[in-house]
């Protein structure tokens, strides 16, 4: 009973607000931003990978359409 109880109380929002403090006892406050900005900067990179893929598989496919069959 109690652990349908507790799932009921953690079904939306209340996950994130759980994740932040889990976060904050494990790394300690002065951390969280410094963590942050590694997320980011991981995330920017791994746009600028994702694009420059998109771009040669462009340029992969129109290089196969140009050759003669």
């Amino acid at each position: 009973m109690l652990g349908l109880n507790l799932a009921n109380f953690i079904a939306g929002q209340e996950w994130i607000f759980i994740i932040i403090v889990i976060a904050v006892l494990i790394f300690g406050a002065k951390k969280i931003p410094e963590l942050a900005r590694t997320f980011g900067k991981a995330k920017g990179e791994f746009e600028k990978g994702k694009i420059e893929a998109d771009k040669e598989l462009k340029d992969f496919k129109e290089k196969q359409d140009e050759t003669p069959k």
